[in-house]
């Protein structure tokens, strides 16, 4: 078998640039630190595409599909002589696409940066933090163990706090990182409760057997059931809580929209390679667990990923601030992923939606890192995220606006852009085993067309405005990096992913479902041409609609009022009927009999300290008057 050793470096090479950009970044000039961390992701891209043309071409395959390989284990705490926590590198093709789509999407973001950040104050910091999120990603997926994951996990978390709130003077920054942080704490603390009970049943943390078909996890006995559903099943389902948290899916989504609040680049990586994908590879890495024996946890995977690909859309559509628009869309594109797993089942073309899920997966890294570069630079000619503030941009930013418009056309599913093959495959799979959520995900199909082209006519078309400053377009380093994902949007949908990453390691054969692709084409046509209609040029037709549709309007504007049912629930509820009493017990009850407890022992210390006053004297009328005590209990005892 290849030797895949050097893969450790692919995780550890990032952490030492963190290490070196944070420890002496400050000592450094500037220019040199984002450099420096550019060249450290270059070469671990390198290293990653390397990996994949031996792993997916140059290798031997197993009789039934690839190998998993343990490229590198060692073990880091042993907790009994059966369970333990390793550390090491997993390689399988859902693993090895992942270290594509990070590193592409990172390296990315690096060049883009060093335009985009230029000049800004923590520059040093910010290419630090950016190394410790890749580090952190790369750690994630090439876990050989849930727990590894789950250590990863919750240091993508630390990342994602730090890079959100990196504009740390700005309160809105602060309050957005601390959101984000503290929401998916809740769900990881569901993903924690999932692995203990999934370890104590399976007695492993080791992925290669609890994944195993032929393993202990499918052969043992599972009996035991709560509230009519199996152990095995609960462990799953709150195991899935922290991919609900981590990719923002209802109701943990209500922190995406304003992790906005952190520099666009950091929006790019969150959004289309490393957080928000992190609960979609969650649910892919466990998938024969799910397929085979939890399959009521795979149903809630599909309705609560089909509920969130539906309501983020429809916020989508009424939002002005470009940023967030792609936030909601990227939400409901997760949906999607999530959707499609979901409806998979497990093994040949059973797994279609599996292979679907990380086909859209891969596509989805490209086109979204490229919608929000796009923005980015946008925001850099205009300074402002209000696309009410933009309009006929497509003179000054051609470069921006083809780039643009080729991924919009991608996530609006128009072939022969990757978007249109990857969308495919999850409807054909949604329409083989679920009639309504495939309804669910084509009405979806439409509005992801209209929202995204209500955005691109907006920017680039419709009212011609007057700037302050003339627009321009953005420097090379911004610039080359949209046309090499354009690049990828275009060409990724050619990949045959059904030979390459499926459920079970085997390939199967697929190919376009026409009676699906078509009318999916056509609803995407449909909504472009709605917003070609209301936006293309300036009109009142776009006020009409919304009046039409008023409190709906209103609603889906103010994003159905989620942020504040949480804070009605967390202040008038929590906080005043949970926290208050808890408090006041712990005020009056806890305290005060700390207290008591401190101030008898004071005062017994008070009134006994003459016993030890140090006078001679005081010790010998003590000693005699002890000694004549004594000898009076033992005449009187002795009569």
């Amino acid at each position: 078998m290849t030797n895949f050793g050097y893969t450790i470096l692919i995780p550890i090479l990032p952490f030492l640039m963190f290490l070196l950009l944070g420890l002496a970044g400050n000592k450094l000039k500037a220019k040199l630190s984002g450099l420096l961390g550019t060249a450290g992701l270059a070469v671990i891209t390198l290293l990653s595409y390397f990996t994949a043309y031996k792993y997916f071409f140059a290798g031997e395959k197993a009789a039934d599909g690839f190998h998993k390989i343990q490229a590198f284990n060692t073990v880091w705490l042993n907790i009994s002589d059966k369970l333990h926590i390793d550390l090491g590198v997993l390689l399988d093709p859902i693993s090895v696409m992942m270290l594509v789509v990070i590193t592409t999407v990172s390296l990315m973001v690096h060049i883009y940066s060093l335009g985009y950040m230029k000049g800004e104050k923590g520059f040093e910091r910010f290419f630090a933090f950016l190394s410790l999120f890749s580090f952190s990603m790369l750690g994630l997926v090439v876990a050989t163990n849930i727990f590894q994951m789950y250590i990863f996990w919750e240091l993508v978390g630390v990342s994602s706090f730090l890079l959100i709130g990196f504009y740390y003077t700005k309160p809105s920054a602060v309050r957005a990182s601390k959101k984000a942080f503290i929401v998916t704490r809740f769900a990881d603390f569901g993903f924690l409760i999932g692995i203990l009970i999934l370890s104590f049943n399976t007695k492993t943390f080791d992925f290669i057997s609890l994944t195993d078909p032929t393993g202990p996890t499918f052969t043992q006995s599972t009996s035991a059931a709560f509230m009519g559903l199996s152990v095995m099943t609960w462990s799953m389902i709150f195991v899935y809580l922290g991919g609900v948290g981590k990719s923002a899916m209802f109701p943990f989504h209500i922190w995406l929209p304003d992790a906005m609040e952190g520099p666009t680049p950091v929006s790019a990586l969150i959004h289309a390679a490393t957080m928000v994908v992190a609960g979609v590879y969650l649910v892919a890495r466990m998938f024969p667990i799910y397929a085979i024996t939890a399959p009521v946890a795979l149903h809630v995977v599909a309705y609560v990923g089909a509920f969130s690909s539906l309501f983020a859309a429809v916020i989508a559509c009424t939002q002005t601030d470009i940023k967030r628009v792609l936030a909601y869309s990227t939400m409901s594109q997760i949906g999607y992923m999530m959707l499609a797993l979901g409806v998979s089942g497990y093994g040949g073309h059973e797994g279609l939606g599996f292979m679907a899920s990380m086909f859209h997966l891969f596509t989805h890294a490209f086109f979204k890192a490229l919608l929000f570069l796009g923005a980015g630079a946008i925001i850099h000619a205009v300074h402002s995220n209000d696309m009410t503030d933009m309009g006929g941009l497509r003179k000054y930013l051609p470069i921006t606006h083809w780039t643009f418009l080729i991924a919009c056309l991608t996530i609006a599913g128009i072939p022969p852009l990757s978007g249109f093959f990857s969308k495919d495959e999850i409807l054909a799979a949604a329409f083989e085993h679920n009639k309504i959520l495939f309804a669910v995900e084509y009405a979806v199909a439409g509005l992801t067309a209209f929202y995204m082209f209500r955005l691109y006519f907006s920017i680039f078309w419709g009212k011609d405005t007057h700037y302050h400053h003339t627009p321009h377009e953005a420097p090379a380093t911004m610039t080359v990096p949209l046309i090499i994902l354009a690049a990828g949007s275009v060409l990724a949908g050619f990949i045959p992913f059904h030979s390459l990453v499926t459920s079970d390691g085997k390939p199967f054969d697929s190919e376009i479902e026409l009676m699906v692709a078509i009318p999916s084409v056509l609803i995407g046509l449909l909504g472009i041409g709605a917003a070609y209609v209301m936006y293309r040029s300036a009109n009142e037709l776009p006020n009409k609609v919304a009046g039409f549709f008023k409190y709906g309007y209103k609603w889906a504007y103010n994003k159905f009022y989620m942020d504040e049912v949480y804070l009605f629930v967390t202040k008038k509820i929590i906080f005043r009927y949970i926290s208050a009493p808890i408090a006041w017990f712990d005020r009056h009850v806890i305290d005060a009999t700390m207290n008591l407890i401190a101030s008898t022992a004071q005062n017994v210390s008070f009134r006994i300290r003459d016993f030890q006053s140090g006078q001679i004297q005081k010790y010998a009328f003590v000693f005699v008057s002890g000694a004549i005590g004594l000898a009076i209990i033992f005449i009187y005892f002795w009569k």
